[in-house]
C-alpha cells in the first residue's frame, strides 16, 4: 500500500518505521530534517508532491491541534479514494471533520505517548481501533497491532473520548493539582519524588496536547467526581472518621485491585 504521512515527530516516525517494510511509504514534515529520520521513505518537500505519489492512505501525525488544519491543507492533493487516518488521543472534533471530507477514513489511538511509553517494547500496552474506521485499513493496523503485542479495544468516536476523559483527564488533572501545590522547601519523601515524576513527565509535554486533552468535553464530568472524592476524604479527616476512613480504604483497595 502506498501509505503517506503528515508529521515525523516521536509517534509519526515510529508507526512508519513500523511499516516500511512492507508498505511504499513518503513523509511530509515542515521541517525535512525530522523525515529524515525514516530511512527508506520518501521525503516530500511540499505537501503538492502528494498529487505525484497518489497514497492509498494519509496518516496524520501532526500535534492534535494542527490535525485538522494539516487534513484540510492535504486534501487538494490527494487522489479520489485514499483513506484519511488520524492517531488523535481525543477525537473532538475530528468526526466531524471525516463526515463532512467525502474521503474514507480509519481512527485509532497508540495509548503508549512517548513521555511514559517505551516504544521499543510495546508487550502489554493498549491500542484502540474506532469501530466506524474503513475495514481495510482498520485490518492494517489490527495486524500492526497484534505483531506487536498490544491488547486491541474497539469503541465508537464518542465511547473513545468519554473513556480518555477517564484514563488521560482524570490522571493529567490530579498531577497538575500535585504540582501546583509544590512548596520547594519541603524534603520530599519516596512517595512525593515518584508523584513528582510523574508530574514531571506530564509537563514536559507540549502545552497544546495537554490543553486539548483537559478540554476533552467530557473531562468536566470526571472532575465532578474528583472533587466528590476529594470531598470524602476531607470530610474523613475533619471529622477524625476512623471507622469512615477504615472502610473508605478498604473500597480503595477493591478498586485498585
Amino acid at each position: 500500500m502506498r501509505i503517506a504521512f503528515l508529521g515525523a515527530g516521536k509517534m509519526g516516525s515510529w508507526l512508519a518505521q513500523q511499516l516500511l517494510a512492507d508498505h511504499s511509504l513518503a513523509i511530509y514534515d515542515r521541517v525535512p530534517a525530522r523525515a529524515a529520520g525514516v530511512p527508506g521513505a520518501r521525503i516530500l518537500p511540499a505537501l503538492e508532491e502528494l498529487r505525484d505519489f497518489a497514497p492509498e492512505l494519509l496518516v496524520n501525525a501532526v500535534p492534535l491541534a494542527s490535525t485538522l488544519a494539516a487534513f484540510a491543507a492535504a486534501a487538494p492533493s490527494l487522489p479520489k479514494g485514499c483513506v484519511l487516518a488520524d492517531l488523535a488521543s481525543v477525537k473532538g472534533e475530528i468526526p466531524g471533520y471525516y463526515r463532512r471530507c467525502g474521503f474514507p477514513f480509519a481512527s485509532v489511538h497508540p495509548m503508549f505517548g512517548p513521555t511514559f511509553g517505551d516504544l521499543a517494547a510495546l508487550r502489554g500496552e493498549n491500542a484502540i481501533i474506532i469501530r466506524e474506521s474503513e475495514p481495510r485499513v482498520a485490518a492494517l493496523f489490527r495486524g500492526l497491532f497484534q505483531r506487536l503485542g498490544l491488547s486491541i479495544f474497539e469503541y465508537s468516536f464518542e465511547e473513545h473520548d468519554r473513556m480518555m476523559a477517564y484514563s488521560l483527564s482524570t490522571p493529567f488533572a490530579c498531577s497538575l493539582a500535585f504540582a501546583a501545590g509544590i512548596d520547594r522547601s519541603v524534603v520530599p519523601g519516596t512517595t512525593f519524588a515518584r508523584h513528582l515524576k510523574i508530574a514531571q513527565g506530564l509537563l514536559s509535554e507540549d502545552d497544546e496536547l495537554l490543553i486539548h486533552i483537559l478540554f476533552n468535553r467530557f473531562s468536566g464530568e470526571q472532575l465532578d467526581q474528583l472533587a466528590s472524592h476529594l470531598t470524602t476524604v476531607r470530610r474523613l479527616i475533619e471529622e477524625k472518621d476512623t471507622e469512615g476512613a477504615r472502610r473508605f480504604l478498604a473500597q480503595l483497595r477493591r478498586n485498585v485491585g
